[in-house]
């Protein structure tokens, strides 16, 4: 019987593993570093250590220090969530050795597809369907050319100890080969300690459908259904749901038979998940086994009403499987969007700052998996991943809907988000058809990447309604009339209608926006050379909106009036914040630098790719940042050359830091081109 379970982990895993045990009775011990020391999962916890500095390598994957840990703290076992250690055969081993239960698989079947090698050749001789590559110690570029040029480009590279994106590239041309394997060996390293690639022939249009399965300390195995996980952005899962779209009863089966083949092979206990690749043709072939729990996990607890966690801790214990096969059953729909700190507007850079706004949207048969709380600091410690955001419906469109409704009811300020980027996807015909695959996302980014002129025009007259209703001057306070012409900042003359102009300034544009007023609640509203006639209903912060063509519209706002008078205005429009500023006259634009290239987020320098005075061409790589474990080119805006770096590999910079001075050839100002 389990009496206390250390997580070794942070962030929403801890937290999600801390409430299935307390309810089990189970005493929960906490890790720490120094910038988790007041997080969400240590708040949790019945009790809280302390691991050491920020970065991982001195924290969460310091093995020996969490084993002292729960040596002090007394405790029979150790869950180590997603990431960090978990997938660490040596970890597991250590463990076992120390007389504490590692809540996941034995050491060597962690250490069998730990190698994606190993894997790969053990898995051939269960008959489990893989593709063509290459997986082999010789990891010469001689060796991987030939047996590129052998299968056929385009072919991926794939780090072999890890995943999640990391250390993978797509390579399209023997040209490529070299430059591409050099930059997955380096992300390899870092991410896993391990450099060793493999690789693959590159299907380019395939789905990513993985199978959850468990099995028990006594050889029994269950398949828990499949997960549709192949809306990605860099190689990185942001949607997932359960079942997969339009898969039949009898490939479900084949899939589900051939995944628990895998676990049977390998002695597995516990839960695993299966991913394999689908062709447009239905051949599923096998990519990789994930020894752990997954990010994915509670799409499958929705459809299936099981608890995963629970099954987890109550194997490790001895105990049999939960249920039958013949007992589990698929009920409704359930679809998970990854809630990231990050610019999609720049590639999808991590972010990072101070949640300084957070409210949580309350909606039946939502579920939100979070780690985080109004007022922590997201760092470029860890992964980015700020929330899960889970709903299921009776049926997928239902489960759709509840997401677009919590998403633009969802309230965070203070980092930027994909929050708009998420809502702006569920939009897309092909995603409510369930019609995409691996490579959807970056067709379709270009188009969505940025919010539409549609809902940056309601956020305008969103901003604009609250500025009707915010305090400016003395005036104010004596009259109740917002369209009362004592509310004007604007000049106004005796007898004439109600008509108020306001100005607002978005991304380096004015807009100028014409508002009369109908009744209390209605306004005939002039924008962009269009009128229309808008009702609207205010509640606190939230104001619904709706417009000429009947559709109603929730925005979410905040106002503030800076010491010169000039009023900031952000509103959230369809999951995107809109940020506009009532500029007082004498107040200049700012100027342009434009003359040197500075980094987008917080990292470490890589490598400097040219020499100062080396001629150019636009596009040319100049130099390599390292954030979150992965890397991004900073490239040359246009032909000119670099006149001075201000930093060497190895320097740790921050968000804004001027990288390096570069003269264009034209003389016209540059701006930052990153590329991951």
């Amino acid at each position: 019987m389990m009496h206390t379970l250390l997580i070794a982990n942070r962030g929403e895993i801890a937290c999600r593993v801390i409430r299935t045990a307390q309810a089990m009775g189970i005493r929960c011990v906490a890790v720490y570093s120094s910038v988790d020391q007041h997080a969400l999962h240590v708040q949790l916890a019945d009790e809280a250590y302390a691991l050491g500095p920020a970065p991982a390598a001195e924290s969460y994957l310091n093995s020996q220090k969490i084993l002292t840990i729960a040596k002090q703290a007394g405790a029979d076992a150790i869950h180590p969530g997603y990431g960090f250690l978990s997938e660490n055969a040596d970890f597991a081993a250590t463990c076992q050795q120390a007389g504490i239960t590692f809540v996941g698989p034995p050491a060597e079947a962690i250490h069998m597809m730990g190698s994606k090698q190993a894997a790969k050749q053990h898995l051939q001789q269960a008959d489990v369907p893989l593709l063509p590559g290459y997986h082999g110690q010789d990891q010469s570029l001689a060796a991987f050319q030939q047996s590129a040029q052998e299968i056929g480009y385009p072919v991926l590279l794939k780090a072999a100890a890890g995943g999640g994106g990391k250390g993978m590239r797509i390579v399209h041309q023997v040209s490529e080969l070299a430059t591409e394997m050099a930059a997955a060996q380096r992300e390899a390293k870092k991410s896993f300690g391990d450099d060793t690639l493999l690789l693959e022939k590159y299907l380019a249009q395939p789905r990513h459908i993985e199978i959850q399965i468990f099995m028990d300390q006594q050889g029994h195995g269950v398949s828990l259904f499949e997960r549709d996980c192949s809306l990605q952005r860099r190689h990185q899962k942001i949607v997932e749901e359960a079942p997969a779209p339009g898969l039949s009863a009898k490939l479900r089966e084949r899939m589900g038979e051939a995944a628990l083949r895998a676990a049977k092979a390998i002695g597995y206990v516990g839960a695993g998940t299966v991913e394999f690749l689908l062709s447009e043709d239905e051949q599923f072939y096998f990519m990789e086994m994930n020894t752990r729990l997954q990010v994915e996990h509670p799409v499958t607890e929705l459809i299936t009403n099981q608890d995963l966690v629970e099954w987890q801790l109550r194997i490790a214990q001895g105990e049999h499987l939960p249920c039958r096969q013949q007992q589990l059953a698929i009920h409704g729909h359930a679809i998970e969007l990854r809630l990231y700190a990050e610019s999609p507007q720049q590639g999808f850079l991590p972010a990072t700052g101070t949640i300084n706004r957070l409210s949580w949207p309350e909606l039946s048969h939502l579920r939100i998996d979070t780690g985080v709380q109004q007022g922590d600091d997201i760092t470029i410690h860890y992964d980015p991943l700020i929330a899960k955001i889970i709903s299921w419906g009776a049926t997928r469109p239902a489960a759709i809907q509840r997401l677009q409704q919590a998403l633009s009811k969802l309230q965070l300020q203070g980092v930027t988000t994909n929050q708009g980027f998420l809502y702006r996807l569920l939009q897309q015909p092909e995603v409510r058809h369930g019609q995409t695959d691996t490579q959807y996302v970056e067709r379709l980014v270009s188009s969505i990447q940025q919010p539409s002129e549609q809902h940056r025009n309601i956020a305008l007259i969103g901003a604009a309604l609250t500025w009707l209703d915010a305090p400016r001057s003395p005036a104010h306070h004596q009259t109740t009339d917002p369209y009362s012409p004592w509310r004007s900042n604007h000049a106004w003359r005796l007898n004439q209608p109600n008509l108020l102009t306001l100005t607002l300034h978005h991304e380096q544009q004015a807009f100028t926006i014409a508002m009369r007023e109908i009744d209390a609640q209605t306004l005939e509203i002039a924008l962009a050379d269009e009128s229309q006639t808008c009702h609207f209903w205010r509640k606190d912060n939230v104001i619904t909106v709706q417009t000429a063509d009947q559709h109603r519209h929730t925005l979410i706002t905040h106002y503030q009036l800076g010491k010169l008078g000039e009023a900031s205005i952000a509103v959230q429009c369809a999951g995107e914040w809109f940020h506009f500023k009532q500029q007082r006259h004498h107040q200049a634009a700012e100027d342009e630098t434009g003359s040197e290239l500075t980094a987008p987020m917080p990292g470490s320098v890589v490598a400097l790719l040219v020499k100062p005075g080396d001629a150019v061409a636009k596009n040319t790589p100049l130099l390599i940042l390292e954030a979150m474990k992965m890397e991004h080119t900073i490239r040359a805006p246009a032909a000119g050359k670099v006149t001075r770096f201000n930093c060497q590999p190895g320097a740790l910079v921050t968000a804004g830091f001027e990288l390096l001075d570069f003269e264009s050839a034209d003389t016209e100002s540059s701006a930052c081109e990153v590329t991951a």
